[in-house]
């Protein structure tokens, strides 16, 4: 079984910037990939930006709507994933959620943290 621990939501103005950290109770490199979905209210949860664990990179990928305004990234010592966002808007407001997909463990979800953003 796999655990994921959010954090680092909050409310923050528009243009402001927040980073979230998703932390994996399992090594990172037993996932073939993490990454970060949103769900704003009413609305599907969608891909925000996802990272694979091979190599001392990964390969990312990022919804159009936010490329150049946030980073995704890892840190394989602390088994932990960043999304850093910035340039927020308020379209961004969402319940941000931490995805693992492994071949041993499946996939798993951490529980969610709230992203508002003001206008």
């Amino acid at each position: 079984q796999v655990q994921l621990v959010e954090s680092g939501g909050g409310l923050v103005q528009a243009g402001g910037s927040l980073r979230l950290s998703c932390a994996a109770s399992r090594s990172i490199f037993t996932f073939n990939a993490m990454g970060w979905y949103r769900q704003a209210p009413g609305k599907q949860r969608e891909l925000v930006a996802r990272i694979t664990t091979s190599g001392t990179g990964g390969i990312t990928n990022y919804a159009e709507s936010v490329k150049g305004r946030f980073t995704i990234s890892r840190d394989n010592v602390k088994n932990t994933v960043y999304l850093q966002m910035n340039s927020l808007k308020p379209e961004d407001t969402a319940v941000y959620y931490c995805n693992a997909d492994s071949a041993i463990w499946g996939e798993s979800w951490g529980q969610g943290t709230q992203v508002t953003v003001s206008s």
